[in-house]
């Protein structure tokens, strides 16, 4: 039996994964699939800018997983400040793993791990968590954004 079902996703309102089952932290829960391709190959290739969605994994300094693909279920998994899975490399294999005990029903998320640059804003973030920033960013990155939102947040209360 499959850990994980599709569903409507809460978080986008497109689809999403859902635990089958009462899913225990450090379970390889589904493994994230597509075609490697080089690093200069997403350098060059109008596929891979922020014009759509991008579903590319880092594998080393030569090679990338691009996972945009419809075979790819993994890549129904939506980003969530408070994620309960998160992506497992080594080697060319990434797979998906519960970080936390994951209930039955509850949405399988990650943290997409984006970068906080210029073009952060291009991404908003829809999970509704408390700890949300607002935009689709890595974990280690939000306290940039937050500090921004404070900040905005203070002028406009005086």
């Amino acid at each position: 039996m499959k850990l994980y079902k599709i569903k409507k996703s809460k978080i986008d309102n497109r689809r999403g994964l859902y635990a089958s089952k009462d899913i225990k932290k450090g379970t390889k829960i589904i493994n994230y699939i597509g075609k490697i391709v080089t690093n200069k190959e997403v350098e060059n290739s109008s596929k891979y800018d922020n014009d759509k969605p991008i579903y590319l994994f880092t594998l080393n300094s030569r090679f990338t997983l691009d996972g945009d693909f419809h075979w790819n279920t993994a890549g129904l998994i939506n980003h969530s400040c408070d994620n309960n899975c998160d992506y497992d490399g080594k080697g060319f294999k990434v797979w998906v793993s519960a970080i936390r005990n994951i209930k039955k029903g509850e949405e399988l998320t990650c943290d997409y791990g984006f970068g906080f640059d210029k073009d952060y804003k291009q991404f908003p973030c829809k999970c509704g968590a408390k700890n949300c920033c607002g935009y689709i960013v890595r974990e280690g990155s939000r306290f940039r954004i937050n500090k921004k939102f404070a900040m905005g947040r203070n002028k406009t209360n005086k």
